[in-house]
């Protein structure tokens, strides 16, 4: 029997989805955008909200069409391009960036500005912090049970508020006038703010976390295909609405932060003077056990979906060895220090993303095209061969070589050079499927996916994607 969702349970229901998103993780990006862009914030922060919010829309409608599972989509490219980048997402997850990120930007808001010490002892509490932080989620990991669900609710709506409240008081009585620009946001300011956007780690969350989200919709009784697929997209359009206030409003406390605070090295940072300056010593403290909170719950949902996924693409070893190794591995990662992390994951995501949003896109267009797997191959081929340029070149290796040998490319040294590639390769891809006379593929609806495993817990109990 399928239930029909009154108006107020589908808002419900978006808030559920949004409520998977926010989180302290994913908040510290728009505040340095703001600050370093100042007055002319308008323009990157456009793109920013293009690749950290509207792909994740976009993202949600593609899923919807693959019953909420990511490797209907990236199989139709080839199974074996399908492992190797379902595999680098859920290592971006988990203990390459966002498991790292995060314990470092829970340090950064709720202990370090409590502290004036040294840097070397700086370094030594970060340690002990992010070994007792890294103990604890592996823990939980192990075992989620309920008591990860009611934190979480509880923990969503209370940071709500607490953010509600900083960016009321930011609005009533700004910290000062937004500043002239400053690197980077001198030139090239839209593609860099489309970069920016990458960090959030938005739309890759949702490309892993759609199909238990799927379950929650069917959990309340939508069965019938298409209403999942009506009630999934209302919810996002409801997230897309949520995350772009949330960021614009970061933005505007980074923009008119820097009288009170000058020029801070990350967001993370900014958003903790800004507190400080804003609501005082209460409001720091606040805002770090909160973000400690929302820390937890992100680090048990990212640690184990992926420990749950290499367990079952290698069952050889158990999901308990796979959560010890990259809880390890996200430890040793954190002591690098919120910059060093952020620094290092620009290879990656301009590798990742590139491909992600392609994807994304052919599957939009996929009846444009008739799904022709040349196609998607084609698209793939163009957009993945610049992207590896991309991310050598952000990883500081051989910059000058590559930007002279492929800078004519339109939008090459600002990031977007993997764009025409793409269509040239897509549009090659066209003409082969044609010849060879290639099988049209159209998607079926996959109502069915698989039930989440028992340590993984429920989407209003995990931000997922902060």
């Amino acid at each position: 029997m399928n239930t029909k969702l009154s108006p107020m349970q589908t808002f419900t229901i978006g808030l559920m989805l949004l409520a998977m998103f926010l989180g302290a993780g994913n908040i510290i990006f728009a505040p340095l955008v703001g600050q370093q862009a100042g007055r002319s914030s308008f323009v990157p922060m456009s793109a920013f909200l293009l690749t950290g919010v509207g792909l994740v829309l976009l993202a949600i409608i593609v899923l919807a069409r693959a019953g909420g599972r990511v490797e209907p989509l990236s199989d139709r490219v080839h199974p074996w391009f399908s492992r190797g980048f379902c595999a680098l997402m859920f290592l971006a997850l988990g203990p390459l960036y966002v498991i790292p990120r995060t314990g470092s930007v829970v340090y950064e808001i709720a202990i370090k500005p409590h502290m004036e010490v040294s840097a070397d002892a700086s370094r030594v509490i970060l340690l002990i912090f992010s070994t007792a932080f890294t103990a604890l989620t592996i823990y939980l990991s192990l075992d989620t049970g309920k008591l990860v669900n009611r934190l979480g609710k509880l923990i969503t709506p209370v940071f709500s508020v607490l953010l509600l409240l900083i960016i009321g008081k930011s609005l009533v009585t700004p910290m000062g006038t937004p500043q002239d620009p400053v690197e980077p946001y001198l030139s090239g300011a839209f593609l860099k703010g489309f970069t920016e956007g990458y960090f959030t780690m938005d739309a890759l969350a949702a490309l892993v976390f759609g199909g238990v989200f799927i379950q929650s919709i069917r959990a309340v009784g939508v069965t019938k295909p298409s209403e999942i697929t009506k009630v999934f997209i209302k919810a996002g359009i409801i997230t897309v609405i949520g995350l772009s206030l949330l960021h614009i409003s970061m933005a505007w406390i980074g923009s008119s932060s820097v009288e009170a605070i000058g020029y801070l090295d990350n967001g993370g940072a900014v958003l903790a003077e800004s507190s400080r300056y804003l609501l005082g010593t209460a409001g720091v403290v606040a805002m770090g056990v909160i973000v400690f909170l929302t820390g937890v719950t992100t680090n048990i949902a990212c640690l184990s979906s992926v420990s749950e996924y290499f367990g079952n693409t290698m069952p050889s070893i158990s999901y308990r060895v796979w959560v010890y190794i990259f809880g390890a591995a996200g430890l040793l990662f954190t002591n690098f220090g919120l910059d060093t992390v952020l620094e290092t994951a620009i290879p990656l995501l301009m590798f990742l993303y590139p491909l992600a949003i392609t994807l994304i896109l052919l599957v939009l267009c996929n009846r444009l095209f008739s799904g022709y797997q040349s196609v998607y191959v084609g698209a793939m081929v163009g957009a993945g061969f610049i992207a590896v340029f991309d991310a050598v070149k952000s990883a500081g290796f051989f910059v000058e070589q590559i930007d002279s040998t492929l800078g004519f490319i339109p939008m090459f040294l600002q990031g977007g050079g993997w764009i025409i590639p793409a269509l040239i390769g897509a549009g090659l891809g066209y003409v082969v499927a044609r010849m060879r006379k290639e099988q049209p593929r159209s998607f079926a609806h996959q109502p069915e996916v698989a039930a989440p495993a028992p340590q993984s817990a429920s989407p209003a109990g995990h931000p997922a994607a902060n």
